[in-house]
């Protein structure tokens, strides 16, 4: 597949809005035919998603997100200051549910949320999982963890009580990886 040319053309760009964690920008565009247009969104730096598998199941974390008005529960993810995209799978890992991985394993990249954010994820699986203490930001003090079977896991999905679109998605990365 090769990177084609971008058929929408920035004409400027402005900051709207910007805070430690993101910023909103508009940029005026143009269009294949010449006409103008506008286009906002969301700049966020990229960030992990860990798949913790364990005996034919996942360790799951739980905490109230603000945006949706209740808790969910989801993949360990986010943001940690790392020198690589791994280290900073094992340290959002280790940060959230206190577990260190032997092994860890690129499973893809993925866009976020392509029409709203640049935000990519890059997803990672854990195995030979090694229980310890979790190290959570003040931000996670409300956050629960589990482990769930696979069956429980899809159930979850099915009936909506997982609704994180990331951990949907990078569930789907773990199947096509196993082939």
């Amino acid at each position: 597949m090769t990177e084609a040319q971008p058929v929408i053309r920035r004409v400027s760009s402005h900051v709207v809005y910007a805070n430690a964690w993101m910023t909103v920008r508009e940029d005026a565009t143009e269009r294949p035919d010449g006409s103008p247009g506008v286009y906002g969104y969301v700049a966020k730096p990229d960030f992990v998603l860990v798949v913790p598998e364990e005996n034919d199941g996942f360790h799951l974390v739980e905490e109230y997100r603000y945006p949706i008005g209740r808790r969910s529960w989801s993949f360990p993810q986010g943001t940690a200051e790392a020198a690589t995209r791994e280290d900073e799978a094992r340290r959002e890992l280790m940060e959230e549910t206190g577990i260190s991985a032997a092994r860890l394993r690129f499973l893809g990249r993925m866009d976020n949320a392509h029409g709203l954010t640049d935000q990519g994820l890059h997803v990672y699986l854990a195995t030979g999982l090694t229980q310890g203490r979790a190290d959570r930001e003040p931000s996670e003090q409300d956050m629960r963890q589990r482990w769930v079977p696979r069956t429980e896991f899809e159930r979850l999905i099915r009936s909506g009580a997982i609704t994180d679109s990331s951990s949907i998605a990078a569930y789907t990365l773990w199947l096509l990886d196993r082939g």
